[in-house]
C-alpha cells in the first residue's frame, strides 16, 4: 500500500488552484492525494486568512484532521499562517509551516520530512516574492479549469489584509497562460482564468487583460474572468470577450453602494462611476450576468449610509450578490475606527440577501422561454447541475462534460430547470 495524503484548500479561487497544482505534484511522485477531507497518512492544509472567521476555521482544521486520522503528520501553508504562524505551531502534530510563497516546493520538503521521527514544528515562512512564481499547474479535468494569471494586490482597501500576505501585485507572462490553456482545452469545455486581484493583470509586466483575452481567443473552450474591478472595464476589453468566447458574466466587486463609506473603504471609484461602467458593459453584453460582493456594517456604516447601499443594488439590477456583515482584520486600516454592533452588520446583511435573491430570480425570469449554452457540470440528486454564459444554474438531463444549447423553462431550486434541445 503505497501513502496517502490529503490537500485542503480554504477560501479563494487562487488557493484552490493551488492546492490542485499541489496534488497534482504529489501523484507524480507517486502518492496517492486528494482534497477531500478524509483518512489519510499526511494532511497540507492550505489556510485563508481573508476573515477572523477564516483564521479561526485554518486553525480548527488541524483538530478536524487528527480525528481521521490522530497519528498523521500535519504541514500548514497559505494565507493564514502567512499571518500567523505561531498560532499553528503549539497544534499537535503539525511539523512544518510555511506561507503563500513556494508552495510547490512544500511538496519535496514535505517527503523529506515524512522519513523523519523528530517531534516538534518548524517555521520557514520566507519572505513575499517581487515575481510571479510560474510554477503552478493544476491538473485539468472535465469541470471548468482555472487557470491562475496573476497574485498579489497592490489596492490597500482598509478593511483587507490580503496584500499584506500576497504581497503586491505580480503578473504571469501570456505565453505561458496560453500553453495552460491549450493544455486545458484538451480535457475540459471551461477555463475560468483567476488571481488575487485579475483586474492588475499586465500592469507590471507591460502587458494588458485585453491583449491577453484576444490572445486566448484560439484556444477552443468557453471562457471566463473571475473578479473584475469596475475601474478595468473599457470598450476595449469588452469587444475583446465578445470577439473571442468569453462569457457574459461579470463578477464586478462593488462592496458598499455609499460614496463615503467606500472612501473609507479606499475604494477608487464612486457609485455613479460604477453604475456607469455597468451601462457599459451592458451596451456590449444586454443580457450579461452581474454579479457581486458587498459588505455591511463597515466601520461607522450609519442608517442612511446603509440605505444609500440598499438603493444603489436595486438600481444596478445585479444578477446575484454575496453579502458580507464587516469583520475587523488585525493589522488594517480600518481596524482602527469607529464600529458599529455586529448584530446590527448581521441585520443589514440579512437585508440584503433576501434583495439580492429577489434580484437572482428576476434575472432568471427574465431568460425564461429562451435558448441558452450550458456546461452540465456535476450531478445533484440524479440531475445534471452547469451554468450558462451570464451563470444562472441550470438543472437539465445533459450527461456531465456537454455543452449544449438548452431550452430555459422555469424557475427551480437555485435556478432554472432546462429542456434539452
Amino acid at each position: 500500500m503505497g501513502m496517502k495524503a490529503v490537500v485542503f484548500s480554504l477560501g479563494c479561487k487562487v488557493n484552490q488552484c493551488e492546492g490542485q497544482a499541489m496534488i497534482e505534484k504529489f501523484c507524480k511522485k507517486g502518492i496517492d492525494a486528494t482534497d477531500k477531507l478524509e483518512q489519510a497518512d499526511f494532511y497540507i492544509l492550505n489556510t485563508c486568512s481573508v476573515t477572523g472567521e477564516a483564521d479561526r476555521k485554518s486553525r480548527q482544521t488541524v483538530s478536524r484532521v487528527l480525528k481521521l486520522n490522530p497519528a498523521a503528520k500535519v504541514y500548514v501553508c497559505g494565507c493564514s499562517s502567512q499571518n500567523d504562524a505561531v498560532a499553528f505551531s503549539d497544534k499537535p502534530n503539525v511539523r512544518l509551516i510555511s506561507g503563500t510563497s513556494k508552495k510547490m516546493d512544500l511538496v519535496e520538503l514535505v517527503l523529506e520530512d515524512l522519513k523523519h521521527e523528530e517531534n516538534g514544528s518548524r517555521s520557514i515562512v520566507s519572505e513575499l516574492p517581487l515575481e510571479f512564481e510560474d510554477n503552478v499547474f493544476p491538473k485539468h479535468t472535465k469541470t471548468r479549469s482555472y487557470i491562475k494569471i496573476q497574485d498579489g494586490c497592490n489596492n490597500f482597501c482598509s478593511y483587507c489584509i490580503v496584500p499584506y500576505l500576497r504581497g503586491r501585485s505580480r503578473s504571469r507572462q501570456p505565453d505561458s497562460i496560453v500553453r495552460e490553456a491549450e493544455i486545458a482545452a484538451e480535457q475540459t469545455k471551461e477555463i475560468v482564468l483567476t488571481g488575487i486581484n485579475t483586474s492588475a493583470y499586465g500592469l507590471d509586466i507591460g502587458e494588458s487583460l485585453s491583449a491577453l483575452v484576444r490572445l486566448l481567443g484560439r484556444v477552443p473552450v468557453r471562457k471566463r474572468i473571475g473578479s473584475l474591478e469596475c475601474t478595468v472595464i473599457t470598450d476595449e476589453l469588452l469587444y475583446a470577450m465578445a470577439e473571442n468566447g468569453f462569457c457574459e458574466h461579470f463578477h464586478l466587486s462593488l462592496q458598499s453602494g455609499s460614496e463615503s463609506v467606500l472612501k473609507r473603504m479606499n475604494r477608487k471609484y464612486t457609485p455613479e462611476y460604477y453604475l456607469k461602467q455597468v451601462e457599459k458593459i451592458r451596451k456590449v453584453f444586454p443580457y450579461a450576468g452581474i454579479t457581486t460582493d458587498v459588505i455591511t456594517g463597515f466601520a461607522a456604516e450609519t442608517e442612511e449610509e446603509f440605505a444609500q447601499t440598499e438603493a444603489f443594488v436595486q438600481e444596478v439590477r445585479f444578477s446575484d450578490m454575496h453579502v458580507f456583515p464587516y469583520s475587523e482584520r488585525k493589522g488594517t486600516k480600518a481596524c482602527g475606527f469607529a464600529q458599529i454592533p455586529k448584530r446590527v452588520r448581521q441585520e443589514r446583511a440579512n437585508r440584503l440577501i433576501e434583495a439580492g435573491k429577489r434580484m437572482h430570480r428576476e434575472f432568471c425570469e427574465s431568460l425564461l422561454g429562451t435558448c441558452a449554452e450550458v456546461y452540465a457540470e456535476t450531478y445533484e440528486c440524479g440531475e445534471s447541475v452547469g451554468y450558462t454564459a451570464n451563470y444562472i444554474k441550470v438543472y437539465s438531463d445533459l450527461p456531465v462534460g456537454e455543452l449544449k444549447t438548452v431550452k430555459l423553462k422555469n424557475i427551480y431550486k437555485e435556478g432554472v430547470k432546462a429542456e434539452t434541445l
